[in-house]
Order: structure tokens, then C-alpha cells, then sequence
């Protein structure tokens, strides 16, 4: 019996997955990497997306649209402070995406999660700059993974996505970035329909351009392995301790 409630506590107290935050927390760790994209176009017209830092030296991530066809861009920071001139670095050949980097240094950062893992109905939070209100934060859910015809992922979201808003972070509870919102569908009766891009999508670019954000700490092969190993230790020793517990009851009441 005393077995048996030591692995009980056992199984109450392991837990591998890292602990969820507040969306207080998850805003005031992030709002400073949050920034506002501002785009002279060609044309002559201007435009203003979101962004959010990746690097400490000033690679931003937005969305492809916000800085396509550019002549001239520039960030805003929350603290209302304005980058010089931001060079193009890539876009994405497949999704929404663009990186763009300003000169600086030692700036605050997100952190990329695994979008791999992304499941319908998980909550998320939303920081972004919806008709300029920059570090507006909302709310909603995963409500679908989809997969286009040419096997392309997108993540519909339910969170309230506003013109400004694309390249907004997606965060998932523990605080990292699983997705990047870039459309909405529009149309009258239609109630937050909004689609954002996964961010291994966003990894991958970085990767290919030479830049390694932080990234959470990953679970290998051998520790899943051994995870696994651990566990079934624990399945089979409570079984036997359960057999024990029977034959100790069944003594108890001949």
C-alpha cells in the first residue's frame, strides 16, 4: 500500500510540460518585443503592420504583404522610440512571411514554439497593433488546423485580427510564439474568421537566412525514449503493487 501511494505522488508531481502563464505575464514578457512596421510603398501610399523581434541584434519577423513592394521601411517600438532604415532580408517562397533587420543590438526577444504541436481548441494570445492601438492584446482559440491543397498548413484562430494587425504574434500558454497572424476573412455575417501562419514555417526561413533565434528546449529522441522507458516502469510497478494491495485486503477480510 505504502508503494502504491508513492507512486501515486510520483505520477501527481512529474510533468515534463513547461507551466502555463497568466496572459498578464505572457503580455508584459513579450509587449516589448512587439513593434510596429511602417511601410513606404512604391505607389506612394504607406501602410503599418505588426512585427516582433527574434533576434537580439534586430531581426523582425512581419508578414510578406506588409513589407512586399516596399521603398522604405521602419519600426516603432513600444517605448515610441524609431529604428532607421530596416533592410529586407527574405521572404517566405511558401506562406505569408517576411524577416526584415534593423541595426541594433541587445533587444528584448520571443521565443519560438513548435508549431508541430499546435492542436484545435488550445488557447492562445494575441499581441498586435489593430489600426495602429500598439501591444493591443487579445484572445481566442486554435479553432482548426487546415491544410490546403498543396500541403500548406495554416492555423484558423478565433482571436479578433484588425487591419495592423498582420505579423501579429500568436502565443501559445506557455508564452511562446506558435503562429503569426496574416488574414482575415471578410465578409458581412462572418465573426473572427482569421488565419495565421505556424511558426516552424518562420524557424525554417530563419534558419535558411544564417539566424538562430532561442528556441524552447526540445525533447530528443533517447529522452522520449527514455521518458517512455520510465514510464512503464511506473505502470508495471503499480500493477504489481495493486496485485499486492488485493491480496492484502482479501487477507484482511477471510
Amino acid at each position: 500500500m505504502q508503494r502504491l501511494l508513492v507512486c501515486f505522488f510520483l505520477l501527481l508531481g512529474l510533468s515534463t510540460a513547461a507551466p502555463a502563464k497568466t496572459r498578464v505575464e505572457i503580455a508584459e514578457e513579450n509587449s516589448p518585443s512587439i513593434v510596429a512596421v511602417n511601410v513606404l510603398k512604391k505607389d506612394g501610399t504607406t501602410f503599418t503592420g505588426t512585427g516582433f523581434v527574434v533576434t537580439e541584434d534586430g531581426v523582425i519577423a512581419t508578414s510578406r504583404h506588409v513589407v512586399q513592394d516596399a521603398m522604405f521601411v521602419n519600426i516603432t517600438f513600444n517605448t515610441g522610440a524609431i529604428s532607421g532604415q530596416a533592410q529586407l532580408l527574405a521572404f517566405s517562397p511558401t506562406v505569408d512571411l517576411a524577416i526584415v533587420k534593423i541595426n541594433a543590438r541587445h533587444l528584448p526577444t520571443v521565443t519560438l514554439g513548435d508549431s508541430d504541436y499546435v492542436l484545435p481548441g488550445q488557447e492562445i494570445t494575441v499581441i498586435g497593433n489593430p489600426r495602429r492601438l500598439h501591444n493591443t492584446v487579445t484572445s481566442g482559440l486554435i479553432s482548426q488546423v487546415r491544410r490546403k491543397s498543396d500541403g500548406t498548413i495554416w492555423h484558423q484562430i478565433s482571436a479578433p485580427i484588425s487591419p495592423s494587425s498582420s505579423g501579429s504574434p500568436v502565443f501559445n500558454e506557455q508564452g511562446q510564439v506558435i503562429s503569426i497572424a496574416f488574414s482575415t476573412y471578410q465578409g458581412e455575417g462572418n465573426q473572427n474568421l482569421n488565419f495565421s501562419v505556424p511558426s516552424n514555417y518562420l524557424s525554417q526561413l530563419l534558419h535558411t537566412n544564417g539566424y538562430y533565434p532561442p528556441l524552447p528546449p526540445a525533447v530528443s529522441a533517447s529522452a522520449v525514449q527514455t521518458e517512455q522507458g520510465f514510464w512503464d516502469k511506473v505502470q508495471a510497478h503499480l500493477n504489481k503493487s495493486w496485485q499486492i494491495t488485493k491480496r492484502l485486503f482479501s487477507r484482511m477480510f477471510q
